[in-house]
């Protein structure tokens, strides 16, 4: 039975939960995390851990999502980043860090709130600037293609609103696995004077599977799934939709939603499975033993994987809707002023030198999983779940 509170007279709200507010039971039985298979297989790929990069200019150079797949995960593009607009993306990249705060204050008990706030803005704005720049179809096959080169499979975002224009560039250019994301989606998308884009049609004309969202809700994800999406991504990252007006649902509660729906759509069809690909409140392995316990099958990291040497942000992160030319959402952010940077290979799987869960990340849900007595993934997905509120 749902929950639902009285917020007022006449007005109801269901109760929700984050992951932080979800622990998972162990069973009578523990196992090896040797014996723990964590592979992810969707369409015809194969991944040897469930972890998806976030398409943000801070992680995903063509050196990161190289280094990602080689690692077992899979990297994804972002097909109207700076990467697809500026010749020298490292430059670029280095512009918008270098606008916020120096190295010299830091210091956030001694640091003005004014500075904070300018940093904030100066980030922002060269940001912004930086995404007004044209997008180079010839720039973007070149970095869709350094990546086809290296063997790991090629996946590329694109936005809803510019899917129509830029999916046949970036399949032709060689992606692999299409994402069609942005911060909210539906199966259609309307807007006054255009052409509506039904994801149902055009999913069909691809020939590479497509990965759509993010979605919140039931209805929204069984649409999607209708469309004929291969995954469906629960979240939009860090950035909980829209923060400034509440657009958005705790991520444990979403994910078992839009599991719901794969359960129902699986019986409708008779059997096609759509993969939940959960991308949001996941800053630790413990995040992702508990996206996973909720009912999804990989999980989309941005802001744990940013402490990487090849991360293109330089330690900084930011949300790909921070570049929003008229309301950004999200801001540059220094992942650890403090900690160094480290290889992606010892982020994803050790060895850790602090017990927060934040490096690892690999390593402690292959831990988690054993502890609880599961061997891999889609039998987790039936732990036991308690809520400590």
């Amino acid at each position: 039975m749902r929950d639902y509170v009285e917020i007022g007279i006449g007005r109801e709200a269901r109760k929700a939960y984050r992951l932080s507010d979800i622990s998972l039971v162990p069973s009578r039985r523990t196992r090896s995390s040797g014996d723990v298979d964590t592979s992810w297989h969707i369409d015809a790929y194969t991944f040897d851990i469930p972890l998806v990069s976030h398409p943000t200019d801070a992680l995903a150079s063509p050196e990161f999502v190289i280094e990602m797949g080689r690692q077992g995960g899979l990297g994804v593009l972002n097909a109207e980043g700076i990467l697809a607009r500026h010749a020298s993306a490292e430059d670029a990249v280095a512009r918008v860090v270098g606008a916020g705060l120096s190295d010299g204050v830091l210091d956030t008990l001694n640091t003005p709130l004014a500075e904070f706030r300018r940093a904030n803005r100066d980030t922002t704005k060269e940001l912004q600037a930086l995404h007004a720049a044209p997008l180079d179809h010839d720039l973007l096959a070149e970095r869709i293609a350094q990546v086809r080169d290296s063997g790991v499979t090629v996946a590329v975002r694109v936005s809803p609103q510019n899917a129509r224009e830029l999916a046949p560039v970036v399949i032709k250019a060689g992606a692999e696995i299409l994402f069609i994301q942005g911060t909210v989606i539906s199966a259609e998308h309307v807007q006054r004077g255009g052409e509506p884009l039904d994801l149902k049609e055009f999913i069909g004309s691809l020939e590479v599977p497509v990965i759509t969202g993010g979605v919140y809700d039931y209805t929204t994800a069984m649409h999607l799934m209708r469309s004929g999406a291969a995954g469906v991504i629960v979240g939009s990252g860090a950035v909980s939709g829209y923060p400034s007006v509440g657009v958005g649902v705790p991520m444990a509660t979403a994910i078992a939603d839009v599991a719901a729906a794969r359960r129902e759509y699986l019986d409708e069809t008779g059997g096609r499975y759509v993969h939940v690909v959960a991308d949001g409140e996941i800053h630790s392995s413990g995040d992702v033993a508990a996206a996973i316990a909720c009912g999804a099958d990989a999980v989309m990291l941005g802001r744990p994987l940013a402490q990487a040497t090849e991360a293109a942000g330089r330690g900084s992160y930011w949300e790909s809707a921070a570049a929003h030319p008229r309301y950004p959402r999200g801001s540059v952010e220094q992942v650890d002023v403090v900690a160094e940077r480290i290889p992606l290979q010892q982020v994803l799987n050790g060895p850790a030198s602090e017990p927060y869960g934040s490096t690892n990340l690999v390593g402690g849900l292959r831990r988690i999983m054993a502890k609880c007595g599961y061997t891999d993934t889609k039998s987790f997905q039936k732990v036991g779940l308690t809520v400590g509120r």
